[in-house]
């Protein structure tokens, strides 16, 4: 049994939120995965595990991201509450 294929990945739920929130703002734009990754100088498929919340953001790319979606990076971040 390979064990790479049974892996059971944890979701983090302020990952989850933020990939959420992301994903929002991105399709309210009309702005496909695709280009915002291409814009941020991030894969494609790693853009799609950050809105899924599979990945955590990092800082340095959450900043990225707001500066193409024109917004600020606090503004994807979820409130205290929707974490807790």
């Amino acid at each position: 049994m390979n064990l790479l294929h049974h892996q059971v990945q944890f979701v983090s739920p302020l990952a989850k939120t933020i990939g959420r929130n992301i994903q929002q703002v991105r399709k309210a734009q009309g702005l496909s995965q695709e280009k915002l990754a291409h814009l941020a100088g991030l894969d494609r498929s790693y853009m799609s595990r950050i809105e899924r919340g599979i990945v955590s953001v990092t800082v340095e790319k959450l900043y990225r991201v707001a500066a193409i979606l024109g917004c600020m990076p606090h503004e994807l971040l979820p409130a205290p509450s929707e974490v807790a």
